[in-house]
């Protein structure tokens, strides 16, 4: 809620005593100008690596099984499933069963036969695109090692993790939980690198989209679609007896070129139309600026609901890639490579020759993507913003609408994160309960002002429950009370020239020099946009950025300066520290435009 402020307030008089002292100066010259352009040894303060546990799953209250024992258990199944199908194939009712039901249902007439040429590019693209995408997400999953099913991120409420139970340390960070991968796994291995790892995901991802629609596009116009969606309910008893003949080892009839059979039918009609749009709409379901303002997305997909279906959706399409080659090599690879790859039914070696070159890209990609990224993060930032910044530029411009959440929803557990305030300056503030305080505001505007605690409690106060999203992954509702930023705009009068805010936190950042972060003056009107001094009708604790942190609903949480001692307008931030537009930016290769 909002209590509109008096003229007085909002335009105090000099005898408010309201500091001019150094209101002038700029906190710009505790930056640190250089940003980084390799990542080395040094790289985001040298964080050393860590490694987690075997991925494992809750089972009951407090019980985890690792999910290692799936393999052991897995051949166990499956040597058994050879035996009892091996065994059905010898009853005379099984036997009728699959002369009845031999694997395909019929097709529509006018279904098209054979495989067109743009198939198999569209083929190798998805697979390509994959690579990445898969390699990326799993680095993005490390960053934050826990999946939930609330909108809430409590310790011991996960229902997945790949990391140890989180330490009794009341200041242990989401930061200190991020796990590093090997490098020929994660893209990239290095432990949060998070900020490389999405423009990675979220660049390819809109290729892969792109290549997608494509593909939907060409499936209905040549008829295409025919052969994967399920016309009749036969195609479930025929898929059962496929299934019955796959774990006998007696192969059915491969008649891939005119029909599949029942069994494909449904893992490719599942993959295309299921899997595909529930990755797109999860992954629209992690989005803040989108889950704030079209409630609909965040009331079905919370955001941790949508970050462990978009991890079901992985292990699907993962799971999907292992069955498939399997299957094309076991059950005729020459004459299946050249289904896919050279648009002809017949058993000569042209097929397999381009697969053969096919997978030779993929492995060169394979094998250089991490080494490259290391070498040149800012071309890998560079291209993946060209990919999807357009998208995260009409996303910025969607305003969250406040009211979505009560007290109900406060989370009973939030994360804290980033670096803390360990400078001379802040503890001495902090030992004196911030008696001495001040918020310096200045730069492109009329009436620049320093403000002291109580002078910000004076303003009109503002208050909101909204989710925070953070880049790792983790999310939590909270309370917070302060000013809005708005109440500040008609306080300090910004000049029209005035383009961005650069907000100054007491903490230093990794690689020295004080965390700031930029932001448009667009979203500065936004409702959900204030400066807060409470959480949780509480004065806003350590942990949290006291005496005063940011809040912009339409971001993510790293750009949402916690401890914050200087708000300054400027026309661009180019030349603000090392002028990508935030300390993240600058050293880890974060996006100032982060609404997705």
């Amino acid at each position: 809620m909002i209590h509109p402020p008096s003229d007085d307030q909002l335009f105090p008089a000099p005898d408010k005593g309201y500091a001019t002292s150094g209101v002038h100066t700029s906190y710009r010259t505790e930056l640190v100008k250089k940003p980084h352009d390799v990542v080395d040894e040094d790289w985001a303060g040298g964080v050393p690596p860590q490694y987690g546990v075997a991925p494992r799953i809750r089972v009951g209250r407090d019980k985890w099984f690792n999910l290692l024992w799936l393999i052991p258990i897995g051949l166990v199944l499956l040597v058994a499933g050879i035996a009892v199908a091996k065994g059905l194939r010898e009853l005379p009712g099984v036997q009728e069963f699959i002369a009845q039901y031999p694997g395909e249902s019929e097709l529509p007439a006018g279904a098209p036969v054979g495989f067109p040429a743009w198939l198999g590019w569209q083929h190798f693209l998805n697979a390509f695109f994959m690579i990445f995408i898969i390699r990326s997400g799993v680095t993005i999953l490390a960053d934050h090692p826990r999946l939930y099913l609330t909108r809430h991120s409590t310790p011991g409420k996960d229902w997945f993790r790949m990391q140890k139970p989180v330490p009794a340390d009341p200041l242990y960070t989401a930061k200190m939980d991020s796990l590093t991968l090997p490098d020929g796994v994660g893209l990239p291995g290095r432990r949060h690198s998070i900020g490389l790892a999405r423009w990675w995901h979220l660049g390819i991802d809109t290729l892969w989209l792109l290549n997608g629609l494509v593909f939907f596009v060409l499936i209905f116009v040549t008829g295409q679609w025919m052969r994967l969606v399920p016309m009749s309910w036969d195609v479930i008893p025929h898929s059962i007896s496929v299934a019955i003949q796959y774990l006998s080892l007696d192969w059915p009839l491969d008649n891939g070129w005119v029909n599949y059979n029942s069994l494909q039918l449904i893992a490719y009609f599942l993959t295309v139309f299921v899997a595909a749009p529930l990755a797109l709409i999860t992954g629209l379901g992690m989005s803040p600026a989108l889950s704030t303002r079209f409630r609909w997305i965040s009331s079905i997909f919370s955001i941790q609901v949508a970050r462990s279906l978009h991890f079901a959706v992985l292990c699907w399409f993962v799971m999907f890639i292992i069955v498939h080659v399997s299957l094309v090599f076991a059950t005729g690879a020459l004459r299946n490579l050249n289904h896919m790859y050279a648009g002809r039914d017949d058993e000569s070696w042209v097929g397999f020759w381009v697969f053969a070159a096919s997978l030779v890209v993929m492995i060169v990609a394979w094998v250089a993507a991490t080494p490259l990224t290391y070498r040149f993060p800012r071309k890998v930032q560079k291209v993946g913003y060209a990919l999807i910044g357009p998208a995260q530029k009409l996303f910025e411009h969607i305003d969250a609408k406040p009211g979505q959440y009560t007290e109900k929803d406060i989370s009973p557990y939030f994360w804290h994160n980033g670096k803390y305030p360990e400078t001379e300056e802040y503890q001495k503030l902090r030992d004196g309960d911030f008696a001495d305080y001040k918020l310096r505001i200045n730069g492109l505007v009329e009436n620049p002002v320093e403000l002291d605690l109580a002078q910000l409690r004076a303003l009109a106060h503002h208050e909101q429950i909204t989710q925070h999203f953070c880049i790792q992954g983790w999310s939590g509702v909270a309370k917070w009370g302060g000013v809005s930023m708005s109440t500040i705009l008609d306080l300090v009068k910004p000049k029209p020239e005035a383009k961005w805010v650069i907000f100054y936190s007491f903490a230093l950042g990794p690689d020295g020099g004080i965390y700031y972060d930029a932001q448009s003056m667009e979203q500065m009107r936004y409702p959900l946009t204030m400066l807060a001094y409470e959480m949780n009708d509480e004065d806003l604790s350590f942990g949290h950025g006291a005496p005063l942190r940011l809040r912009n609903e339409v971001q993510l949480g790293f750009k949402m300066v916690k401890w914050i001692k200087g708000v300054e307008f400027v026309e661009h931030f180019d030349e603000i520290g090392g002028g990508h537009g935030g300390y993240n930016n600058d050293h880890e290769f974060f996006g100032y435009r982060q609404s997705i």
